[in-house]
């Protein structure tokens, strides 16, 4: 059944069909013009018969020897009847089985005979009648040839008769024949149209194994050109048409990879939205945006194409109002401003884009420059002030003694010292941001150079009642580093560690040789670093908690440097802290 549905088989069933039916049409033609042929032939024949009897009739006055004559023109097949009147005839005696019985009444009896015999007409006519046979069911067709002639001034009818029998039978001879070659030619029409069929279909057959090839993605698959007529030149301009196929394909690939790789790579976040509000595309910033919301709300991530309720509300009047929006949205500790833009059709809006910028970190720089502003402020006024407060004191004479004088003068210069080293820390700081910060590095005996550091600091610790301890986590001889910043680094994180730790408290330096570099931890259990404050702690000026606000003496900038000399050494440095418990700083140097 599945043969019918292809082009092979209805092409062939349509030449089949449309050649049977020609030849068909051709058969019966034939078959008429054959019969209409014989038909005609015999009437010619009797009708000539019909003349020579009508002219020997009269042309021999002797009766007898016309008719004699006429017996001699007929044969066992035909029946001749001379007919005067009713009264008077002659009919010969030559008939055979095959000649019809037809008699003087036959004429009478029939109305178109009679006619023409009365009327003194030729006819020529074909019916019915039995033959001359025994035979009750012989009823043959039979040719009736009526010819008027005249003797001695009347007129009488020559009727020539003859059976259609052998005309038929030579007819259905003749249509078996024709009805053979019709057979022979829808065979090899069959054969032909098959073959002519398959051959035609066969590169369409190709075509579409190639299609499919195509639809698979194989461009490279190419249709064998096997003609050189319209279905070869099809060939070729298929095989073209895979090639630009492909040609744009891939250009519409390095264009899709493109813009992907762009999109991928931008630090803004990038949301593509359906005019319903449905998620089309994301980039990997706006991803981490979405999860930090999924993650705020408590919602499943495999679920969630959600948009945050203002960013809904912002797609929404971007829609009614086919204008860009923008606005500023705290989540997760971060802050991400949402501009969206919409994305017009022709006649009407089909979606919108949202970029998410994080400002974090321009809204965190603002944030310490402002802090940076006021500390530096703070820091500079206290001991600006004193040295103006002091300074008119000696002006104005109000030390009585010399010792009041010394005392004066001595905390000018202390507060001049405070200014210096702000001043100086802060230009370090300055240099370091720049990059212009220069390193010594060597290598160094570890354990003279810890014992050293800590040796400053046993007073401060006896002072306080804070044990310093000192913890060789593994045997560690030799690094190499900048003794000196290292040094500067570690005397800052004591010194911290010491000023935050309460009588009683312990410092501890712990040394751990690692598998690709040093480990240098100094904790401490003093009053801990609110988590709020830790990603601060390394900040200028940071005096978040004034539980680690340090002494006038401190500018607030030990830190900073710190993190900048660690970098410097292309190491990093750690804080982990809780509140109450003690902070730990871990020190890390690469060799």
């Amino acid at each position: 059944m599945r043969i019918w549905r292809s082009v092979v088989g209805k092409l062939w069933l349509t030449i089949l069909l449309l050649v049977s039916f020609v030849l068909f049409i051709l058969t019966l033609l034939l078959m008429e013009f054959m019969a209409n042929y014989h038909i005609d032939d015999a009437k010619k024949e009797l009708t000539t018969l019909a003349n020579k009897v009508a002219l020997i009739l009269e042309n021999h006055d002797d009766e007898q020897i016309a008719h004699s004559i006429t017996s001699d023109l007929s044969d066992d097949q035909t029946t001749i009847l001379i007919v005067e009147d009713e009264e008077h005839y002659w009919q010969s005696s030559k008939n055979g089985s095959l000649a019809p019985k037809f008699s003087v009444s036959d004429i009478f009896e029939d109305e178109k005979l009679s006619d023409a015999f009365y009327n003194h007409e030729e006819i020529s006519l074909v019916k019915s009648h039995p033959l001359n046979t025994p035979d009750e069911n012989n009823e043959q067709e039979m040719i009736i040839v009526g010819i008027p002639y005249k003797t001695d001034g009347k007129y009488g009818s020559v009727f020539v008769t003859r059976s259609l029998l052998a005309i038929n039978q030579t007819i259905k001879q003749t249509t078996k024949y024709i009805l053979l070659a019709a057979g022979i030619a829808i065979v090899l029409t069959t054969v032909f149209a098959f073959f002519l069929s398959t051959r035609i279909t066969y590169p369409l057959r190709k075509m579409r194994e190639v299609a499919m090839e195509l639809a698979k993605g194989k461009f490279h698959t190419k249709v064998p050109k096997l003609t050189h007529d319209e279905i070869g030149e099809l060939a070729v301009a298929f095989n073209q048409m895979g090639k630009q196929v492909q040609f744009h394909i891939n250009a519409l690939r390095q264009e899709k990879e493109q813009l992907s790789n762009i999109l991928s790579s931008m630090a803004d976040g990038v949301i593509t939205l359906n005019i319903d509000g449905t998620i089309l595309v994301t980039n990997p910033p706006a991803e981490r945006f979405l999860q930090a919301w999924y993650y705020e709300q408590g919602m499943n991530v495999e679920k969630g194409e959600e948009l945050p309720p203002m960013v809904r509300e912002l797609f929404q009047q971007v829609v009614s109002t086919q204008r860009e929006q923008v606005i500023e949205i705290q989540l997760q500790g971060r802050t991400w401003v949402v501009i969206m833009s919409p994305l017009n059709n022709q006649s009407s809006v089909r979606g919108a884009v949202v970029v998410l910028r994080d400002m974090t970190e321009e809204r965190r720089l603002d944030k310490l420059r402002k802090d940076f502003i006021a500390n530096v402020s703070h820091e500079l006024r206290t001991p600006i002030s004193m040295l103006q407060g002091y300074s008119e004191a000696i002006l104005d004479d109000i030390a009585t003694s010399e010792e009041e004088r010394k005392e004066i003068v001595q905390v000018i210069y202390d507060e001049s010292l405070r200014m210096g080293r702000l001043v100086n820390d802060l230009l370090d700081l300055a240099r370091m941001e720049a990059g212009h910060i220069s390193l010594g590095v060597e290598t160094i005996e570890l354990h003279p150079f810890i014992e050293k550091v800590m040796r400053k600091f046993q007073k401060p610790a006896k002072e306080k009642n804070v044990e310093l301890q000192i913890e060789w986590l593994n045997e560690v001889k030799e690094a190499v580093f900048d003794p000196d910043r290292i040094e500067q680094v570690l005397t800052n994180l004591i010194d911290n560690a010491i000023r935050h730790t309460n009588a009683g408290g312990f410092v501890k330096l712990s040394i751990q040789n690692t598998k690709n570099g040093l480990k240098l931890d100094v904790q401490d259990s003093g009053s801990g670093i609110s988590e709020e404050d830790l990603p601060f702690v390394f900040e200028r000026f940071y005096k978040a908690d004034k539980a680690r606000t340090r002494g006038r003496s401190g500018t607030g900038l030990g830190l900073a440097i710190a993190k900048h000399i660690v970098d410097a050494h292309n190491g990093s440095i750690r804080v982990h802290s809780k509140v109450n418990e003690g902070t730990t700083f871990s020190i890390y140097l690469p060799q």
